[in-house]
């Protein structure tokens, strides 16, 4: 019986968010770069000499050459040039920034994400100092001088990692030992991405005490050392020099210590095709489930604990995951609501770098969706998210070209050339379909120019056939041709466009019907008298209630219920209740009857 992450926690200041790359793309006089020069990917020689050039005036004078290099590139479609000149671009932008501008833009952006939390600090003060500053002249050379790992930065660095701590960590990796740091560059930047910042209190799940595990990390310097350590003694499944970033920093963000994880790699019975058996090789503790006892009661958490005394879905998950870590293996604890309760399962990436997602899932229990904690961000991975991780189509050249045209898109956008913007929004979704910001810079340019709204709602129908095989994808941009529609009075229309994909996803992804029928509702609460509220939620019921499970008890039953009881209707939060008890299909004795008793109990002591 996992527990959600929480929200709500917000950093001190609160400012206009922007991202890591403002890119503004734009035209500038002057042409330090020549012609000729920018039409091909830069030489030694010139990143030499731009180093030398930011070191003697800073970097923020040498970023109009670049980016009018890049643009040059770009415009004569001599893409790769182009890549590379962006990224020298990028580097001189970002590393120019002034930290206390940077952190300002930071905090809104940690804001807006909302991915705050109480183990953050409440203020962030800059230093009178650029980025750069943080990042050490030797890595600065190096990471110039090496597109790839540029186009890995870039790729996977976003708008609330915070780069003063991401940079230090990679000087200190670099400094340490720099021919490793070259060799596993990603494992370096995974740590830098995933330990800038502490951990929330509920991680990696929130059924044991702070007592019995401290969510802290260690020192990047000493993960990066043991983890190299274990590839370099053969103790590791995979080759952690071959993995992404975007894979490792779900090996890096190990809970338990490095002495634990080496007591884990002694378990017998765990290659890497039978991982999946570390769920169920701890015994599952039937009496807490029923003297509903979630927390783990010991004083310590150690997983040789967990293995000798059993545990419930979110200790199998636990161990398994952290066995999975210690053998450099990725790996994903869910946590997630299905038809009679919730339950925590586990995810790893297997032989053939393919997600297995359903460790221990229970399909019969219909676990409709699972959420995972994303180490980087601290938020959780959307489903489509998982989707993308496992089908890996990011490390495909053609999405790399889809981003730079994506980027350049960006900029022409925020240049106020939509038309341009338009122009390379469509090669970025040509190259690659899923490349979601490229549709939405290709909606954004179409409004720019003042497109009519059957335009834009083509644009939007095309994003969703591009995501026809990522639900929450679809359902996004579906609801947004839905709420065109409602604005210019096609009302009709846009209930069919909502119930049409509400009833595409009952079956397979119940829990996007709900956040339909959760839509439905509070429109209903904010917009009609008492009555025809009541009329609305008994329609959701009938509609989108028979056979559904907790995860509408969640966000239908129970808030309307308490919206009732708000109003002084425990009556009707009864009968509410109870309609949905019938329509809902409960089996006997399961987690969801028990809370549909309890919350029938709450309204019966409200109503007297």
């Amino acid at each position: 019986m996992p527990v959600p992450p929480g929200r709500g926690w917000r950093l001190g200041r609160i400012l206009v968010a922007s991202g890591i790359l403002a890119l503004g793309i734009g035209r500038v006089s002057a042409l330090p770069i020549p012609e000729a020069e920018a039409l091909y990917a830069p030489k030694p020689q010139r990143v030499t000499a731009i180093l030398a050039a930011a070191r003697r005036d800073g970097w923020l004078p040498q970023v109009a050459g670049l980016r009018q290099a890049a643009l040059l590139a770009y415009e004569r479609e001599k893409v790769q040039a182009a890549e590379a000149w962006f990224y020298l671009y990028s580097w001189a932008k970002l590393l120019g920034q002034r930290e206390p501008e940077y952190i300002q833009r930071w905090i809104a952006a940690v804001n807006a994400a909302q991915v705050g939390h109480s183990n953050m600090a409440s203020q962030y003060e800059g230093r009178p100092q650029p980025l750069g500053a943080s990042l050490g002249p030797e890595l600065q050379a190096w990471a110039l001088g090496n597109p790839a790992f540029s186009a890995n930065f870039f790729t996977h660095v976003n708008a609330v990692d915070y780069l003063p701590r991401v940079f230090e960590i990679l000087t200190e990796l670099h400094q340490k030992d720099p021919t490793r740091f070259r060799r596993y560059s990603s494992l370096a930047l995974a740590i830098g991405v995933v330990y800038d910042l502490p951990p929330p209190p509920n991680w990696p799940h929130a059924q044991v005490t702070p007592g019995a595990l401290p969510r802290r990390l260690p020192a990047p310097a000493e993960a990066f050392a043991w983890w190299v350590r274990q590839q370099e003694l053969g103790r590791t499944y995979h080759a952690l020099g071959r993995l992404g970033t975007d894979e490792l920093k779900f090996v890096v963000d190990a809970a338990a210590p490095f002495a634990e994880l080496e007591w884990a790699q002694g378990v017998p019975g765990l290659p890497l095709p039978k991982l999946a058996d570390a769920y169920t090789m701890i015994k599952y503790r039937r009496d807490r489930l029923e003297q509903n006892q979630p927390i783990w009661g010991g004083p310590s958490y150690r997983l040789a604990e967990i293995l000798q005394h059993g545990g419930i879905c979110a200790d199998q998950a636990y161990f398994a995951t952290q066995a999975g870590k210690a053998r450099g293996v990725p790996t994903l604890l869910f946590y997630g609501a299905g038809n009679d309760g919730r339950h925590a399962w586990f995810g790893f990436l297997d032989g053939d770098l393919k997600w297995q997602l359903d460790a221990g899932r229970y399909g019969e229990q219909r676990f409709v969706t699972g959420r995972a904690l994303d180490p980087q961000t601290w938020r959780e991975l959307t489903d489509h998210e998982l989707r993308f991780l496992s089908e890996r189509f990011r490390d495909y050249p053609a999405y790399r070209q889809s981003q730079v045209h994506a980027a350049f898109a960006a900029g022409f956008l925020a240049a106020r050339d939509p038309a341009a913007a338009s122009r390379a929004a469509r090669k970025a979704v040509s190259f690659e379909p899923r490349n979601q910001p490229g549709w939405e810079t290709l909606v954004a340019a179409a409004e720019r120019e003042g497109a009519e709204p059957r335009r834009i709602e083509t644009l939007l129908r095309e994003a969703a056939l591009a995501f026809r095989r990522y639900p929450d994808l679809e359902a996004l941009y579906v609801n947004r041709v839905a709420q065109s529609l409602r604005a210019r009075g096609q009302v009709s229309e846009a209930d069919a466009e909502l119930r049409r994909i509400a009833v595409k996803n009952q079956a397979a992804r119940a829990d996007l019907s709900v956040q339909q029928a959760r839509e439905n509702l509070t429109r209903a609460i904010e917009t009609l008298p008492l009555a025809g509220q009541i009329a609305a939620y008994n329609q959701v019921v009938d509609l989108y209630g028979r056979g559904a499970g907790v995860t509408f008890f969640d966000q239908i039953v129970t808030p309307f219920a308490r919206h009732l009881l708000a109003l002084e209707q425990p009556g009707e939060a009864a009968k509410a209740v109870e309609r949905a008890r019938r329509t809902m299909q409960v089996e006997p004795n399961s987690q969801l009857d028990q809370e549909l008793s309890r919350l029938a109990q709450t309204i019966r002591a409200r109503g007297k």
